[in-house]
């Protein structure tokens, strides 16, 4: 942690200083000399993009792979957590904040401009001109479908995974631990975490650049300004960071979710605009048969290095390998809210959820206004709007001129770009600052305003100076080494995983069965009885209580220290034993409640309940597995209970396979 004179910080000097180090020294320079840097970085984006494309193409299989076989695996059941937890979020917040930070302003600013691009290029001049329009339409799925969020996903699972089942820091070295065990907390760590905020600093500066001039452009083609000038630029980067920052402080749970809804709320309304006053059975048409040629050519897609058509190869490089290396340079930033947001999911849910269903709303997305300015280039605007594919900044605001309403449609698209700025800004500067100091769980206010502040002073800087197009090619450049890390994400989670599955797979030894026929009509008794709240609560207090401990003086007999610990809200009594290496020994009781279903209350041959809520007494244990109903238990037969855990314990903790799920570390995110 970093101190300064009457001025509190949590950042952590060994991420934080390197990173701003080379933060600014690479803004100045492309600011300072814009052109050689360019060239410089171009040079080397250009090498990577031609030696090395297949690097990008195999490691985005094999994320697609990898969370394929999860979703139909044996670990798909697992959740990012406990196996009591439940998830923070509603479903629809959920997968509002994972998409307005997956594809924000990208998806307003490509969305015209990649289909008309690719439907205009010199590549497919010689097709007809609906097998232009059928191949501008594939590739823009292919670009912004399964593979872009497998590459999110991947690193958005490890993230989840590590953080919350191994309760390690919400960190990029934790997906390391598997690897490097306890490393991670020294320079190697620090080492991943400078990489993860740099690139993430890189993406948003250059990312929200491309903003500020799409907004730019549109106003000024509203008549709002008069011209697209720096000026201007100037303003709507002060306004959009400030709203961002003040976002930001309100913190995940208001700012971020909030705007997000509205986001969602927002671009659902210009979508079902555009589909239902364009040309609506053409882009229903289409979709279908998109969707087909999408599914039929997924393959084929995926393995296209275009070697053979030597006339593609730059288009390749330009679009396909682009993409690529743009996704996974933003995956640190995205991977990193994504998990923030994600606890108490299982894997299979997180899976489908960041994997099929963004990608079909971006295909719904990108059919309807893609196709919608391709029908109207060919049948209203006589080719103007494919005249103007190389200028995207303003190409969603010529395209809306052809729709009714076009200026008012025209100021409802500025404020979805706007929101997507300040959702974009101000999730990336919650994991910018979250990354600066190892995830501490309360930061000052100042270190929020002081990432806001860098943002928009290097983002203007590059803007005036020229910079940015150099920045864009160093950001791109870091995807080459980040998509190597992602693989071995994939190593360390699958190591995770096995060890997991078999941790919670491990059963009791068959001799310690506590229950006999000794006390059957006892049982008989508590079994066509239904409890309430005080009676449970008797039963953890006094009975529970008293084999505790009796078994916490054998323990002390024996050289062992046990602690008893009592709650209150509801009831509830733990025996804990301590341990410095390893995750300490839980085994408690709690007061749990349960709705007994109207046909039971009816019944006449079953027992009587005069309330639908029954209470009982469950068992819990300090690694999150699932308990079990112990109300019908005696005093020694709970004792042989707790005992058995204590011999699986003592098995789990003596085999070196289970090092890392029983460390110590996780008695550090405990609360």
């Amino acid at each position: 942690m970093m101190k300064f004179k009457n001025v509190k910080s949590t950042f952590n000097k060994g991420v934080t200083i390197p990173s701003l180090i080379f933060i600014i020294g690479t803004c100045f320079l492309s600011a300072l000399y814009p052109k050689p840097t360019e060239n410089i970085l171009n040079e080397i984006k250009q090498f990577i993009f031609v030696n090395l494309n297949w690097v990008y193409v195999w490691a985005v299989t094999l994320f697609v792979i990898f969370l394929v076989y999860l979703l139909f695996s044996k670990y798909a059941n697992i959740k990012l957590g406990a196996n009591d937890s439940k998830p923070e979020y509603s479903f629809f917040s959920w997968i509002s904040m994972l998409f307005a930070a997956g594809m924000g302003i990208g998806l307003i600013y490509f969305s015209v401009a990649e289909p008309m691009q690719h439907y205009s290029s010199e590549v497919f001049a010689d097709n007809h001109y609906v097998s232009r329009a059928k191949q501008a339409q594939l590739y823009t799925f292919f670009h912004w479908g399964i593979h872009a969020w497998a590459i999110y996903g991947v690193v958005g699972l490890s993230l989840s995974y590590f953080a919350y089942r191994y309760r390690l820091p919400l960190s990029l070295r934790s997906c390391f631990y598997p690897l490097l065990k306890d490393k991670i907390n020294g320079k190697w760590g620090n080492a991943i975490d400078v990489f993860a905020l740099c690139c993430t600093f890189f993406g948003l500066t250059t990312t929200l650049g491309f903003g500020v001039v799409q907004i730019s452009s549109g106003l000024n083609i509203l008549h709002i300004t008069a011209e697209n000038s720096f000026t201007n630029q100037v303003i709507i980067v002060i306004s959009l960071i400030s709203l961002s920052v003040f976002s930001a402080i309100s913190g995940v749970d208001k700012g971020v979710k909030i705007l997000s809804n509205i986001n969602v709320m927002g671009v659902i309304i210009l979508l079902l605009f555009v589909l239902i006053l364009g040309p609506t059975v053409y882009l229903i048409g289409s979709f279908t048969d998109g969707l087909g040629n999408y599914i039929n050519n997924f393959f084929n897609l995926t393995f296209n290095t275009h070697v053979y058509e030597k006339n593609a190869l730059p288009w390749f490089y330009d679009w396909t390998i682009l993409y690529w290396a743009w996704w996974i340079s933003w995956s640190p930033y995205v991977g990193l809210f994504i998990a923030r947001i994600s606890k108490g999911r299982t894997i299979r849910e997180f899976i489908l959820a960041v994997l099929v269903l963004p990608t079909l709303f971006n295909f719904i997305w990108m059919s309807v206004f893609g196709n919608s300015a391709i029908w109207f280039d060919l049948n209203v605007a006589n080719g103007k709007l494919s005249q103007m594919a190389s200028d995207p900044d303003a190409l969603m605001f010529r395209f809306l001129e052809y729709m009714p309403l076009s200026t008012l449609t025209g100021f409802f698209v500025i404020a979805i770009i706007i929101i997507f700025f300040v959702t974009s800004a101000d999730s990336g500067i919650f994991v910018m600052n979250s990354i600066a100091t190892k995830n501490a769980k309360k930061s000052p206010k100042w270190q929020i305003v002081f990432w806001g502040i860098l943002l928009a002073v290097l983002s203007l800087l590059l803007l005036n100076a020229g910079g940015l197009k150099a920045l864009q090619s160093m950001t791109l450049i870091t995807a080459l080494p980040f998509s190597i890390i992602v693989l071995l994400f994939i190593v360390s989670l699958m190591k995770g995983l096995i060890i997991d599955q078999k941790y919670y797979d491990t059963n009791f030894s068959a001799s310690t069965v506590p229950w006999s026929g000794e006390f059957w009509k006892e049982r008989l008794k508590n079994i066509v009885s239904f409890k309430d709240n005080s009676s449970v609560d008797h039963f953890i207090q006094v009975k529970t209580k008293e084999a505790f401990t009796d078994l916490q003086q054998e323990f002390a007999a024996n050289g062992i220290d046990a602690k008893i610990n009592h709650y209150e809200n509801p009831v509830r009594t733990e025996i804990e034993i301590h341990q410095g290496v390893v995750n300490n020994f839980i085994y408690g009781v709690e007061n749990k409640v349960k709705t007994v279903s109207e046909y039971m209350m009816n019944e006449e041959n079953l027992p009587d309940l005069d309330d639908k809520k029954t209470h009982y007494p469950r068992s819990y244990f300090g690694d999150g597995r699932e308990g079990y109903d112990v109300q019908y238990f005696t005093k020694n037969e709970l004792i042989s209970d707790v005992l058995k855990h204590y011999e699986r314990f003592l098995e789990i903790v003596s085999e070196e396979r289970n090092e890392m799920f029983i460390s110590s570390n996780a008695n550090q995110g405990k609360e």
